[in-house]
């Protein structure tokens, strides 16, 4: 790959830090904000499972996401991440939960303002859909699973040790999913504007092709667990302990409910099971995590009469979450001007 292919990658790689120091905070933020769950650990599981989310099924999410507008010059691409980035970083150092899914589309729209390129509407309007449904899709699993659990514990004498050892897994095995799922369905808000113009290649091991969009999000997915490594803390006591208070169980059911809402946004062997039997599917698109995350807390916070609810607090990550697309939609426009005319870069073709 030529070195000035790696140079424009960095701001894909920035993306990635950013999602893991954000978005991918709230899958153990519910854990670890109860400390049932180390710090740690939740990185290591983080990193292992955001990745092979990512490898594995992240071209579903990536390709509904570029139906929005393919970003057709690396410069371009440079750009479009770097901005999206700066924007949930700047956003997370204010310790609210954002959404990358809206910093990138913002970012992707100021781009096609700038290069005169059409925004696919359909394709927006399936994406800003989920910006709606994905809150109210994870407080209604939140709602049901919790009150599937509480009938569950009622219904079998569990001791309270042996409770403990069973959440404490019962929360590693949730973080895995929800990490995976992140990996499925958000690497494509890191790495999705360079499919286009990919400074990879493909490779060809033990019989294997290793395609260049796989390299692709694997060195997101990476990145990502970086940024949960070292970012994350103040995201994660954001959404596990401020917002509501949440138990340990509690945790576990809107860690289930968030995993849920992007595997069904990510999965392409659900999508066409759905179809095969004449069922409406869903779109595979980037979900907001954060979104998703803070809706199932809030789904919970119902279930148990709407009492704690931290509604400032809400009010303060709503309001980001409107900002945050106009944000990314203005730095993007600028900035190309900028890498266009001072540094004379093509950023469309």
């Amino acid at each position: 790959m030529p070195f000035g292919g790696l140079i424009f990658l960095t701001s894909g790689l920035y993306m990635g830090w950013s999602l893991g120091a954000n978005d991918a905070a709230n899958i153990f933020g519910t854990a670890v904000g109860t400390r049932m769950v180390p710090f740690r650990t939740a990185a290591i599981i983080s990193i292992i499972f955001i990745t092979l989310g990512a490898v594995v099924s992240g071209g579903g999410a990536a390709h509904g996401l570029g139906a929005l507008g393919a970003v057709n010059a690396l410069p371009g691409s440079f750009v479009v991440s770097l901005c999206a980035a700066f924007t949930v970083m700047w956003m997370t150092k204010a310790g609210l939960p954002v959404s990358t899914t809206q910093a990138i589309v913002g970012a992707i729209i100021g781009w096609n303002l700038f290069s005169g390129y059409a925004t696919d509407q359909d394709a927006l309007t399936r994406i800003v859909g989920t910006w709606i449904f994905g809150p109210l899709l994870g407080a209604g699993i939140a709602f049901l699973l919790f009150f599937l659990v509480r009938f569950l514990l009622g219904r079998f004498n569990i001791h309270l040790i042996r409770l403990d050892k069973y959440t404490r897994t019962a929360l590693i095995l949730a973080g895995m999913f929800g990490a995976y799922s992140l990996g499925a369905n958000n690497m494509a808000n890191v790495v999705g504007v360079f499919v286009e113009a990919s400074p990879f290649t493909d490779i060809r091991l033990f019989g294997f092709t290793f395609t260049g969009t796989q390299q692709l999000f694997m060195v997101g997915g990476l990145a990502a667990g970086v940024g949960v490594a070292t970012y994350s803390k103040k995201v994660m006591l954001t959404v596990g302990s401020k917002l509501f208070k949440l138990s340990p169980i509690t945790a576990f059911v809107v860690i289930v409910s968030t995993a849920l809402v992007l595997f069904l946004f990510a999965s392409q062997g659900l999508k066409e099971a759905m179809e095969s039997v004449g069922l409406p599917s869903f779109p595979l698109v980037p979900v907001s995590q954060s979104q998703a995350a803070v809706g199932s807390i809030l789904g919970v916070g119902i279930a148990k009469g709407g009492r704690n609810l931290n509604l400032a607090l809400l009010r303060n990550i709503v309001l980001g979450w409107v900002a945050t697309p106009l944000m990314a939609a203005l730095l993007t426009y600028v900035a190309l001007f900028i890498m266009q005319n001072v540094f004379m870069q093509v950023v469309y073709v």
